[in-house]
């Protein structure tokens, strides 16, 4: 058996019914509005096309305790098992998500971040080394925050989120965890 790619992965288990994920969708940006939002529509044009509902899409700006308040309004909410968010991940004195997500998680998911970089190197090199996408667990729900960037919201959908949010993807995923997440 060949190793998967991003173009390959493995297979799915088609002997099991798909089970869409809901999904509250987030861009953090001080310059983005709804009329601009590239990267948010790319994103939700993926996660509809995948299957999967968006109950909620906001946009948030740069500001730690508008973000965190915005987060923890998700994580509460019962009908959203996951948030995506873009943008906010960069160096610069304003991109605060990674921190915002620190503040509201139970635990991180070091293998989201790390692998999301190693894609992306692919398409623009070194330059990954500048991202600090991440992604945690906050008491029971998925947190993915992706840099802002076109090219890196169609790499972490396109090659990361679109399998493993998907319950048939093999050997595992993330939604076959949805219902022990939880658990004390």
């Amino acid at each position: 058996m060949t190793a998967p790619t991003a173009e390959a992965p493995l297979p799915l288990d088609e002997s099991k019914v798909f089970k869409p994920v809901n999904i509250a969708l987030l861009t953090v940006s001080d310059t983005r509005t709804v009329a601009d939002d590239t990267s948010g529509d790319i994103l939700a044009a993926r996660i509809t096309a995948a299957g999967h509902k968006i109950i909620v899409r906001a946009i948030e700006r740069d500001d730690s305790s508008r973000l965190v308040a915005r987060l923890h309004n998700w994580i509460d909410d019962e009908t959203i098992d996951c948030v995506i968010s873009t943008g906010g991940t960069g160096l610069t004195g304003r991109d605060i998500t990674p921190e915002a997500l620190d503040k509201v998680k139970s635990k991180d998911i070091p293998g989201f971040g790390e692998l999301f970089r190693i894609l992306s190197f692919d398409s623009i090199g070194t330059s990954t080394i500048q991202s600090r996408a991440c992604a945690v667990l906050a008491r029971g729900t998925y947190i993915f925050a992706l840099p802002g960037s076109n090219g890196a919201v169609k790499d972490g959908w396109d090659k990361i989120l679109v399998h493993q949010l998907d319950n048939r993807h093999k050997p595992c995923n993330f939604v076959e965890l949805m219902p022990r997440l939880r658990e004390q």
